[in-house]
This record gives structure tokens, sequence and C-alpha cells, in this order.
């Protein structure tokens, strides 16, 4: 499986190190390859640890820790960010389920709430009539607020120091200067009355703000709660892909016992038993049995799929009906199941281009604050009412805690990891989020035909014949030559004799020529097969079946000529057919705006015929591979912003070219590596799909950033007391703190409403 690097500048990029690397399709001599068809492929630390948090249980050894905001963030242990303070989170999606942070954070804020709120009520209360004045209230208000700001609030104290050390000003600077402040004033107050200036007193008291301190402590530790289970929420995604696969599988011995072991123990080339209603545990083939699987977890189709002998099986799926008897072949981290994890995870810790706007923003956002709260306070204590420095402290301390930039800095990643969770949900793979991000822009979507337009996968139609020659005696006599051939037309013709249950017989002396086509010896009678050079080599008339294999050609089918003994004797029609999805998929794209061209290396006539009955936009034909990467660019030169989209290696340049490439997951491992976006099921629908959820994940990143610009830009003036001169009203620092948590909370909802967009 991929290795997850170390990500020092942001930049993430996935590396393939599971030894499959660039594979070149067999080549085989025959047929003329501008049939289009494609040959298969061959057998193929710098963060402190916050203090905030239990001494965790000692780490699974290569585990990564890194923060949601800044994923250039890597240590080997829990903590926090030394950028933004964040909690650090698990690299590895098998340790998602770490809750340690979560969980010490819900203790201390049950702990802080009734502390506060008894605070509270002893600092309101004389000024509701409650009888509650004398010289203990003070005190009392000291030993209930102390363990609330001390203990409970360390955390924030911690992170705020650390801000200062590593010089990344961020929330917890401002949450750690306000409550601070507040607290070390009263402590003052309580213990020196007689040293504070008459500008500091209220009716010949000094002012105590402990409730203020204790209660902005708390409903801080309540926004860190709610945020902490919004953020394990994003992970959704990630975890219901991880229970999809079984724990335990049905191993066949030597011996032919049947045993329940853990999938860990499973190995390349085990035997596998899988009953009906169980899981598929490893990716392999049926070597016995049928049924029908469920692969909708996979790639978001319902329709159960037949399986029987030779079909792939992949790790997840759910077996229905029937028994099967299975081959491993792909085990632990190289099944997709587990690459779709990693791929998932990848993209859900990846920046959007549009994270640089908050990035910058947030570069000077926190010193300004500290500005601001610098001047109001100045402003207040010169020419406020009295008590001015008593307003003047209220008034710093509220700009403090309500400008933390937790929102600004929230909106885009909680965006992003929804959103990727969403697309492998339905079968959609985001290799990165700027790749999600390109994707809304495209205009122009450049499809391959064979394998992506079509089923990728050529099958004999019809078989006609001249005078003197039936269909099975041809059909036996091509298959009979084809079946010294790898080439994929040469596997439809002799797929298509045995589904007519005809057994070709043994061929001699077999010979090729890359150009024409094939030929052998077949119970003493020459047989030849290939295309119209191949009679033009031989001095052979085609006759009447000319005109009829230059009609099947303009319907985009593959004609092939039959000689026996230096005459034609009929012709074999093939066709790569389209794929039952590809109209409605065209249609959708279209409707999107979205310019639709083919890019094939097949030639004019048949690349025409599918295009007209899919109403394709451009048919671009008779590409060489390496020219494909040089058709992208002339578009883009063009002022198009094109999206690729192939399965073969022949397509991976020109998908790397393109702004975003998008490989069908049932293509190779060298076009999937090339994508920033894979489709699991190889349908065009899901690029759709794609398409779909990049411009809602997009909007829905927008609306998070306005809405973190405008809560600082209206909050901050409020705090800072901008409404006083005209209204009275001065903003408490606890409605700040209120406030502060709320706005946290309010963008990551709207970011999980992504987990329910329909695609």
């Amino acid at each position: 499986m991929d290795k997850i690097p170390e990500h020092r500048c942001g930049a993430h990029h996935r590396h393939a190190e599971n030894g499959h690397g660039a594979h070149t399709p067999a080549t085989h001599a025959g047929h003329d390859r501008g049939d289009g068809a494609k040959p298969a492929p061959a057998a193929h630390a710098c963060c402190a640890t916050s203090g905030s948090r239990p001494k965790p249980a000692p780490a699974t050894p290569g585990s990564q820790w890194t923060c949601p905001m800044h994923p250039q963030i890597l240590q080997d242990h829990p903590g926090s960010c030394p950028i933004c303070g964040m909690a650090l989170e698990p690299t590895n999606p098998a340790a998602e389920d770490d809750y340690g942070e979560l969980h010490d954070m819900i203790r201390r804020f049950w702990i802080s709430v009734p502390l506060a709120l008894l605070t509270l009520v002893l600092a309101m209360g004389p000024m509701l009539g409650l009888p509650l004045h004398g010289g203990w209230n003070g005190w009392t208000q000291l030993a209930l607020a102390t363990p609330v700001v001390l203990w409970a609030g360390a955390p924030f104290f911690v992170r705020g120091w650390q801000s200062l050390v590593h010089r990344n000003l961020n929330m917890f600077t401002l949450i750690a200067l306000g409550t601070g402040a507040a607290w070390l004033f009263s402590l003052a107050a309580l213990l020196f009355p007689g040293t504070l200036p008459a500008a500091f007193l209220e009716h010949g008291q000094p002012p105590l703000y402990f409730e203020a301190a204790a209660v902005i402590v708390a409903l801080v530790l309540l926004g860190q709660v709610l945020e902490l289970r919004a953020r394990a929420q994003t992970s959704g995604a990630i975890k219901a892909l991880l229970r999809l696969a079984p724990k335990t599988a049905r191993r066949l011995d030597d011996d032919g016992v049947e045993r329940d072991v853990d999938v860990e123990q499973l190995q390349a080339g085990d035997r596998l038993r899988v009953r009906p209603g169980e899981k598929i545990p490893v990716d392999g083939r049926v070597i016995d049995g049928s049924s029908h699987v469920d692969e909708s977890m996979l790639t978001g189709e319902p329709a159960p799929v037949r399986k029987q002998r030779d079909d792939a099986l992949k790790a997840g799926t759910v077996n229905a009906s029937g028994s099967l008897l299975m081959l491993a072949e792909q085990v632990g981290a190289e099944t997709l199941l587990s690459q779709i994890v990693h791929m998932v995870a990848d993209a859900q810790r990846s920046r959007a281009p549009i994270q640089r706007l908050a990035d910058a923003v947030a570069a000077w956002f926190v010193p300004a604050v500290v500005i601001i709260a610098a001047i109001a306070a100045g402003v207040w204590a010169w020419f406020g009412p009295q008590p001015a420095l008593a307003h003047a402290l209220v008034v710093a301390v509220s700009v403090l805690i309500i400008a933390c930039p937790c929102a600004l800095g929230l909106a885009t990643p909680m965006s992003i990891m929804v959103g990727v969770g969403r697309g492998a949900q339905a079968g959609v793979l985001i290799r990165d989020a700027a790749a999600l991000e390109a994707l809304e822009k495209i205009d122009t979507l450049v499809v391959d035909k064979t394998g992506t337009l079509t089923e990728g996968r050529p099958t004999l139609n019809r078989v006609l014949t001249m005078p003197g020659f039936d269909e099975n005696e041809l059909l036996g006599l091509a298959a009979a030559v084809e079946q010294a051939s790898e080439h994929p037309l040469a596997r439809a013709i002799v797929e298509g004799a045995q589904a007519r249950g005809i057994s070709p017989a043994p061929a001699t002396g077999f010979d090729s020529d890359p150009g024409l086509g094939v030929w052998a010896t077949v119970g003493g009678r020459e047989v030849a097969i290939g295309n119209q050079r191949l009679l033009q080599a031989r001095g052979v008339d085609p006759g009447e079946l000319a005109a009829t294999a230059d009609q099947q050609r303009a319907d985009g089918a593959t004609a092939i000529y039959v000689v026996v003994d230096q005459r034609v004797a009929g012709l074999l029609v093939v066709a790569d057919a389209i794929k039952a999805s590809a109209a409605d998929a065209v249609r959708a794209l279209k409707a999107e705006n979205i310019r639709v061209i083919m890019l094939t290396g097949d030639n004019l006539r048949s690349a025409q015929a599918v295009a007209k009955s899919l109403q394709v936009d451009e048919v671009i034909a008779d590409v060489l591979p390496q020219d494909k990467a040089a058709v992208v660019k002339r578009l883009q030169a063009e002022g198009r912003v094109v999206a690729m989209a192939g399965d073969g290696v022949n397509d991976a340049p020109a998908l790397a070219q393109a702004q975003v490439g998008i490989a069908m997951g049932t293509g190779t491992d060298v076009a999937m590596e090339s994508a920033g976006i894979t489709l699991v099921q190889g349908d065009l629908r899901g690029i759709v799909r794609a398409v779909q959820l990049s411009r809602r994940t997009m909007r829905n990143i927008r609306q998070n950033l306005f809405f973190a610009f405008a809560y600082n830009g209206l909050g901050v003036p409020l705090a800072a007391g901008v409404l006083y001169p005209v209204f009275g009203l001065l903003l408490s620092p606890i409605v700040a703190s209120a406030a502060m948590s709320l706005s946290s909370v309010s963008v990551i909802g709207n970011a999980l409403r992504l987990r329910r967009t329909a695609l």
C-alpha cells in the first residue's frame, strides 16, 4: 500500500510503493490496431504536546498525528498543533477511534459548569436583590472560579503559551489573554483593593470578573466539545469503509478442511470459502460456484453483479445467495478497499488552493486583534464613562474573545473532509483537495473511447459467410487460428466460438503481420484472417463483402475478413459495445454546460459512429498515444479548462496534462496514478457525480468563509463598543465567548450538510 509521506510543505502526493508500476500491454501481432481495441495489461516535528489531555497510551508503531488545518505538521504522538493549537488527529484511519481529546474536554466541561454557574450567581445576585453582600462573596468567587480557570482552562493557557513560543499567534492566544487578564485583575482587586485607581472602582468598590473568566472557560470548553464531536463525524466515511472489511475469513487448507482465520493471516494464493450473506474478505477471483455480489459499498451502484468462474471479487462487497470458492490475490494493504481508505484519508488532509485566502488572513489576523483590543481599551480608558478602566478591561477581553479565528480556520478543511468522504461513498475517489477544487471550473471533458465510453471488451456480433461455407465451419476455422493470439479481437473470436459450442481444431504454422493479420494451417486448409490490406497483399478480391465491411465500420464495428485457400470465405463482425450508462452520462454532462470531446486512436468512421449514438460534441480520431497530451495542451491554449477521462497506459500523459485527470477504476494502475480523481465503477456517470460534488463542496466552502469573515467583521466592532454611544450597549465578555463558540459550531454544521448531498 502507499506509504503516507511526511508533508512538510502542505502539498500531498501519493507515491506508489506497492510494486504496481506502469504496466505495458503485451504486444501481439495480428489485426490492424486501427480498430481502437486496447490490448489487455500484462498480468499484473515539530509539535509539543498540549498538556491538555491525559497521558496517552503508547502509540501504535508507525502511527502519526497531524493537524486537519495544517497537514504539514506531523508527529508520532497525540498533542496540539503548534500553528493553530487544534488537537491533532491520527493519520492512520484505523486509529480514528482515538477520542482521548474529546473525553478530556467533556470531563473538564462538566466539572466547570456548576462551578461557573455558582460564581455567576454570586456575582450577579446582589444586582438582582439577593442577600449575597459581604466580604465573603469575593473570596467564594475566587475559590469557585480558580479551578475552572486554572485547571479546566489549563489546555488553553498551555496552547496560548506555545503559540508565543512558536511565534504562531492563534485563537488560544486570544483566549488565554482574555481569561487570564480577567482572572488576574480580579485576584489583584481582591487582594489589594486599596491600590486600584479611582477609575477602576464601581460605587467605591473594586469590580471582580471571576464570573466572566469562569463562564468564558466553560463556554469555550463547550465549543471545543461540539467541535471535536463534529470533527469526528467528518471521518464517518472512512469508518464506514473500514467496517466493510470482515475480521475473519473461511480458509480451505491443503487437506481440504475449512477453518476460520483472521483476515490478517491470509496470503495471496489462499483458497477461501464465501458463504451466502458473508462479506468478501480480500481481493481475488472466483474459482468455483456462482452468485450475485452487492458491490454498492464500493461503487455506489445498487444492482448486485453476477459473479462466476474467473470473475473478480473485491474485499468488503457482500455475497448474496450462492456459495463461492475464491482465490486470494491481493491481501492486506493491497486490496482495493485498503487503497480507497488511504486515498480518502490522504485527500481529507490535503489543502485546497482556496485555503490560501484563509491562511493569508490568519497570518495577520491575531496580531491585528491584539492591537485593536489595546486601542479599544485605550479609547475607553481615556474617553469612556466611569469606571473608565473597568470598562476598558471589559472591552479588551470582549474583543480578544469574540475575534478568535477558529471559524475562519475551520471553514475550508471541514468542507474538504466531508466532501471527500461523501465522494468515496458514491464511488468517486479524490486524490487531493486541489483536484476537487479544479473540477468545479472545467468546461471541457475529453474522454477516451475504448473502456470509457465503451465496455473495452470487443465481442463477436455477427458471422457473414460466402456461398460454400456455413457459420459454424467458418467460425471454427477462424477460432483455430486466433487461439494462438492474445489480441483482444482474437479473444473475442475464440470466445464467440466457445459460446456457440464450437471447439477449435489445432492449427499449425501460425504466423502474423502486425499491419495485416494472422494465418495458419487448419486441417490441411490455409486460413488467413485480417483486414483489407491482408487481402491486397494476397491478391484476394473481397467481392460483395467489401461494401458490407464498409457499412459495419460506419456503424462503429470492426470487420475482419476470413480467407480460406486463397478465397474470401466470410466476414467476422466484432464490436465494442457502448456502455449502457454512457448516453445518460453525456446528456447530464452537457446539462452541466460541459463540452464533451472524444479523443481516440480508433479510425474516424468507427469513432463517429459511437459519437453520433451518444451525441458527443466533437470527435478527434486517429490520434497516436504520444499525441493525446498535445491535444489536451492545445485545448488549454484555447482557454479551456480541461478534464481528461481515460483508463489505459496510453492515457496517462493526457491525464497528467489536464487540469483534472479522471481515471476509470477498471483501468490500469499507471492511469490511476496519473489522475486526480478515480471512478471505482469505471462508469461515466461517476464524472457527473464528481462534478456535482465539486461544485457543492466549493459552494459550501465559500459559505463558510463568508460566514467567518462576516462574523469577525461584525463581532470585533461590537465588542469594541461602537454601539455604546448610540444605544448604551456594551458587549459582555460572556456573550462574546458564547458567540465565538457558536461561530465555530455553525461552520462545522454547515460543512456536515455535505454528508447528505444527493449525487
